[in-house]
């Protein structure tokens, strides 16, 4: 009678597999420590497998070799697999954070790769032959951008906000109103950004009303700024009331004290212009006299992740020279892609074209179904047992920006009949490049909006490898 230990002997040695000829070939694609251990793994899986066995169940169990060998290839391609690895968003949520928020034009692919690939100019003056700034690649193009006296950046809005209440009030007092110590994501509050900078927080208002007056009596001789935070991650609708900027201005102007604005999102177009909510520009707070405005590189302005400072060159020199900079400073990676994007800005026409960002928030409604039509069609071609079909519906912008925005857009509908909606969004999301979609009424839901035309092979073969079995 087949016993356990009968099973145990059936299991193929470690050098034995290693020398099959299936196997042989990983060893020309990946190192021989993961295929050996991959091996061992798999086979102690089996031991486990059998040890676990009911004892009626022996006699019908079987060793699959063929089996075996398969499993360690897939295993050993997915331990080889970057962790951090692509996605295809049919979300619809154009500034996805958990998605890794805006993607980089395709335009700035040469300029970002030969600084990754070769030595740089990173902190070289090849005028001077001296040591030279890395905020120098990027400060006279935000600030001919922007329209201030000079630029620096970090590494998020976060950061760059820290380095400022640091530089200009430290262990004095900030003035804020109420109803703008908002939460940023991720459980960070400015309250808290603001203690770590050293500034004293000073409260003025109430959560849905702050008036000019309730900063002018809170200034004192402690009163280093007044703080401006936009509330880009949402609103508050009915009684409310907040000051201009420009009038904070006048008054930070009355009392020799410099006006701060974190503007958040930070857009420097104005996308009211193509059909989108107004949201302030960068410009427009420098315009206004902000002395310094911080925004963030990796939302609507559609670069890298950054935190972009502009302002008054007295105090972004200042800031230059602050320790914290050392911490907080962006790599060689960031400011080439930083740079290249923001050269597309110089003409608004080519950057609402090749900043995806740009061009996924103001496709048209006749686009996108054009889109979804196309895709459509593709996947009717697999002659697959489920129902499909086309809806009306909407996008949204993400990324903490513009939260009560929404953006007409066409979606694929997918009911499938063999499997349920949950197990069919797991197998897309667990694919080797996962397609990330989302649930609604007991259908699969893609947004073309955010979905690229040359992601629809690959979507059309996760159909055809899934609803058909």
């Amino acid at each position: 009678m087949l016993q356990k230990k009968d099973l145990f002997c059936m299991i193929p040695k470690v050098d034995e597999l290693l020398n099959n000829d299936k196997l042989s070939i990983l060893f020309e694609k990946y190192p021989r420590t993961i295929i050996v251990d991959t091996v061992r793994l798999c086979i102690e899986e089996i031991r486990q497998e059998i040890i676990g066995l009911q004892e009626d169940k022996v006699k019908s169990y079987k060793v699959d070799e063929d089996q075996l060998i398969n499993q360690v290839i897939r295993q050993v391609e997915n331990a080889w697999m970057m962790n951090l690895k692509r996605v295809i968003n049919g979300t619809g949520v154009v500034i996805h954070t958990n998605l890794g928020r805006s993607l980089l034009s395709e335009a700035i692919k040469e300029e970002v790769w030969n600084t990754a690939a070769n030595y740089s100019t990173l902190e070289f003056n090849t005028e001077t032959g001296t040591r030279g700034s890395r905020y120098a690649h990027v400060e006279d193009i935000l600030s001919k951008l922007c329209g201030s006296e000079a630029a620096m950046v970090v590494n998020n809005n976060a950061a760059a906000v820290l380095l400022v209440l640091g530089t200009i009030a430290k262990n004095r007092e900030v003035i804020v109103s109420r109803g703008q110590l908002v939460e940023i994501g991720g459980s960070f509050r400015i309250p808290e950004v603001m203690e770590q900078s050293g500034a004293k927080l000073k409260e003025v208002g109430t959560t849905n009303k702050t008036h000019l007056a309730d900063y002018e009596r809170a200034i004192c001789e402690e009163t280093a700024a007044l703080l401006k935070v936009h509330t880009s991650n949402y609103k508050i609708l009915g009684f409310t009331q907040e000051v201009a900027l420009s009038d904070m201005v006048l008054l930070g102007e009355k009392y020799n004290i410099p006006v701060i604005e974190d503007i958040g999102s930070g857009t420097l177009i104005d996308l009211s212009k193509y059909g989108l909510t107004k949201e302030p520009t960068v410009q427009e707070s420098i315009a206004e006299g902000a002395d310094v405005v911080t925004f963030s590189g990796d939302k609507l302005l559609g670069g890298p992740q950054a935190g972009i400072i502009v302002g008054k060159k007295k105090y972004i020199d200042r800031m230059k020279k602050n320790p914290l900079t050392r911490a907080l400073r962006v790599d060689k990676l960031t400011l080439a892609a930083l740079e290249a994007t923001l050269r597309l800005y110089l003409d608004e026409k080519d950057a609402l074209i090749k900043i995806p960002t740009l061009r996924m928030l103001t496709l048209s409604p006749i686009e996108i179904e054009g889109k979804a039509k196309a895709l459509l069609k593709e996947i009717g071609k697999l002659n697959l047992d489920h129902e499909i079909k086309i809806l009306k519906g909407v996008s949204q912008v993400g990324g903490g920006a513009m939260p009560l925005e929404e953006l007409p857009s066409y979606l694929i509908a997918i009911k499938p009949f063999k499997k349920s909606v949950n197990q069919v969004e797991t197998e897309l999301r667990k694919r080797k490049i996962p397609i990330i979609a989302r649930i609604s009424e007991d259908q699969l839901l893609f947004d073309c909006r955010t979905i690229k035309e040359e992601e629809f092979d690959m979507i059309i073969e996760a159909f055809a490898d899934i609803l058909r079995t």
